[in-house]
């Protein structure tokens, strides 16, 4: 059934929108006339086939989206979709059933839209994973394998109960390294604003009076003539400064948006002081517990990892991935080019073997998942509490030299005195 998008006045002449499916867009304004909508402009929302996309799923793109919505909704919406959806499969309720209650509950319009338009393609005859393939933005690779298996098995409220705990997972493991990050770079920004300030605005009015000075005796000391080159050269280049720093950062943008760019911004990112463990921490969890999801499903070991090396999140994991498929394919065993590569701290290949001897691997990397969780959680908190004080020193450092810059003046003449 088709969809269309309105512009209407309601019975009181306030203006709304909104969307509708009908068979045609006069069956839709009559559905909307019955509620005393009275429609000014209605589109249909276009609607283009599916693409295929490797492995022979269909992934093409349904209607074109802000990708910036469907990340906010993916990480709110999209997990209450699930876990809603897994409930009621589970109660015995028929799909379409559980589709039309979720898309009369949906808060955002795009997730709407979108769901309405799954309704739509299910009930043209395509699976409910094809129809969730045609919004990549919104439903990627893993969710759609995810479901395909637990479609195949007939096992699909469980599939969707644990796509869902899954999501949440991965959310707050996403929350905990941001959160480390956030509170340093805040207190970074708001020191180098204070110092900005002082040295472009308040030391240049204390400068005039102490370069007067200066002249008049025998000159600044060391550190005042420092500061007032560094106050003038803010205050005559400020403008190039802020040009090149713009260009810089466009121009870093563009290069981490190469292949070769994103390759090196990742590498990079493990190798860093402090942080580079915590994000390494972070890439090896979410590849465990996304691998042991996957398994769990029916999904077998080379299909995850072509999964994997899409959502893992690095470019450094997804070439690690794509080496240890490669290496499975010439016939040896997952651990082996695992311990090889580097990438994997020693003992998460010792319990991926045991997983592999045992027949226990999807148990092993789930529980490794959960080690590298309470990790992070250990990690995040001695970053904090490191970070801090260093900040607090450096700021410090600046300040007194700033403060040292403009005492040592008023010292020297009070001296002569």
């Amino acid at each position: 059934m088709p969809v269309f998008q309105y512009v209407a006045l309601t019975e009181k002449g306030g203006e709304t929108t909104g969307i509708v499916d009908a068979d045609t867009a006069k069956d839709a304004r009559e559905k909307l006339r019955v509620r005393k909508i009275h429609v000014v402009r209605m589109n249909q929302v276009e609607h283009r086939a599916p693409a295929t996309k490797r492995g022979g799923s269909s992934n093409g793109g349904g209607f074109k989206l802000p990708s910036f919505k469907f990340r906010r909704a993916y990480k709110a919406e999209v997990v209450s979709f699930t876990l809603q959806m897994a409930t009621l499969l589970r109660a015995g309720i028929q799909l379409n059933d559980g589709l039309n209650a979720l898309v009369t509950q949906a808060t955002n319009k795009n997730v709407e839209l979108v769901l309405r338009q799954v309704r739509e393609d299910i009930g043209s005859g395509l699976t409910f994973a094809d129809s969730l393939a045609r919004h990549p933005h919104m439903f990627n690779d893993l969710y759609v394998n995810m479901i395909r298996a637990g479609e195949a098995s007939g096992t699909l409220d469980a599939i969707l109960e644990r796509t869902g705990r899954f999501l949440q997972s991965q959310q707050r493991v996403k929350n905990k390294v941001v959160a480390a990050l956030a509170y340093p770079a805040l207190m970074s920004l708001i020191g180098f604003g204070v110092i900005i300030f002082l040295v472009s605005f308040v030391v240049p009015r204390i400068l005039v009076v102490l370069d007067k000075q200066g002249r008049e005796e025998e000159g600044l000391p060391l550190p005042t003539e420092i500061l007032k080159a560094t106050s003038d050269f803010i205050a005559m280049y400020w403008w190039a400064m802020l040009i090149a720093g713009v260009a810089g950062a466009l121009a870093f943008a563009s290069f981490a948006r190469t292949e070769k760019g994103r390759y090196w911004v990742d590498a990079t990112k493990l190798k860093l002081p402090l942080f580079g463990d915590l994000f390494r921490k972070q890439v090896v969890s979410r590849f465990a517990i996304t691998f042991s999801t996957l398994l769990k499903s029916g999904i077998p070991a080379l299909d995850c990892l072509k999964i994997l090396r899409d959502i893992v999140g690095n470019a450094v994991m997804a070439k690690t991935i794509d080496e240890i498929h490669d290496r499975i394919v010439e016939g040896t065993d997952i651990s082996t080019p695992l311990k090889k590569s580097g990438m994997f701290p020693p003992v998460v290949g010792y319990m991926i073997a045991i997983g592999e001897q045992t027949g226990q691997l999807e148990t092993m990397l789930s529980n490794v998942s959960e080690v590298y969780e309470e990790e992070i959680d250990v990690t995040t908190q001695k970053l904090t509490s490191m970070i801090e004080p260093v900040i607090i020193i450096l700021m410090a450092g600046v300040v007194a030299f700033i403060v040292l810059a403009v005492i040592l003046p008023l010292v020297q003449n009070f001296g002569k005195l």
